[in-house]
């Protein structure tokens, strides 16, 4: 028996469907698709109805293939953007009349605990400390972890769909991302790592994307964006390029998502607080995550053919 794992995400919505072997997760297929859920806020706080409806049309197409695949173990698991919506109960009330998927909103601390062990799932060779940089488009999350156990971890209601649409102005921009960057590199202080030889490490799609595209990747290939290194001289490159061309032009670059092309800076903005502030050489990039972790936990808690 096969399950089926559904993130829906403040920018993406992806699926997995596979089994578990060995404390690992070996994904069958995979779907993803950019709705931008989060996108055009009421100012209300609610979910814009396009925004469901983009959300919902994907979400059904994802259920059909369920269908097809004959998967019934589902685990659909929503993070930043429903647990900021105000009207949350309405879109889980419509998403579970059309499609039966029953959404569950995790907590920000779930979500890191998910991250951390998807993340450091596929980090070779394994690393004793790490600092987890995972930049979503509602929220931002930081999670160190020593031993694979998570020591601290702290989410920002800060990502790139909100940076782009909530922040006018570059100024208002950069003083949001550095009051959350000063506050985190505060609180790690605090833990005394020094005494760890900790890597930085990035997931989710601004990192992934920032990798495809170091790489000129055509075609996406997770196996070769998986341990890749992005030094921090790399990252300036990568933002003095796009700087320098509009958001159809870098649309078109070799590894750039669709639909990502006006987020990927306000992402690598963040970055670039973190590791510049930190001194840090680069980062080390995991092209799994929530979506990852959150399948091991279903693979540990269901009855799952781990054949």
């Amino acid at each position: 028996m096969r399950a089926a794992v559904i993130d829906v995400g403040s920018n993406t919505i992806r699926m997995m469907i596979g089994n578990c072997r060995d404390g690992f997760f070996l994904s069958h297929r995979y779907e993803r698709d950019v709705v931008r859920l989060a996108g055009d806020f009421t100012s209300r706080s609610e979910l814009a109805e396009a925004s469901m409806e983009r959300a919902f049309s994907t979400l059904r197409s994802f259920r059909n293939i369920l269908v097809k695949e004959k998967i019934s173990t589902i685990r659909v698991i929503g993070t930043a953007a429903l647990r900021r919506a105000a009207n949350q109960q309405l879109f889980l009330d419509n998403l579970y009349a059309q499609t039966s998927f029953k959404l569950e909103v995790i907590s920000g601390e779930e979500e890191a605990h998910l991250t951390a062990q998807g993340v450091l799932s596929v980090i070779e060779p394994a690393v004793d400390a790490a600092i987890i940089i995972d930049i979503g488009g509602g929220s931002t999350e930081f999670i160190c972890a020593i031993d694979k156990k998570i020591c601290f971890q702290k989410s920002y209601p800060i990502g790139v769909v909100r940076l782009c649409e909530e922040f006018s102005s570059r100024t208002a921009r950069h003083e949001a991302i550095s009051q959350i960057s000063d506050d985190f590199l505060k609180r790690l202080e605090e833990l005394n790592l020094d005494q760890f030889d900790y890597q930085f490490i990035g997931t989710a799609g601004t990192v992934t994307t920032l990798a495809a595209i170091d790489l000129c990747l055509v075609d996406y290939d997770a196996s070769k964006i998986n341990n890749h290194k992005l030094s921090t001289s790399c990252l300036e490159g990568i933002k003095q390029q796009l700087e320098l061309l509009s958001v159809s032009e870098r649309e078109k670059l070799a590894g750039m998502e669709k639909g990502r092309g006006d987020l990927i800076l306000h992402g690598l903005e963040i970055i670039l607080s973190i590791l510049s502030k930190r001194q840090a050489s680069g980062l080390i990039v995991a092209d799994a995550g929530l979506l990852e972790g959150a399948f091991l936990k279903l693979c540990a808690t269901t009855q799952i053919d781990r054949s």
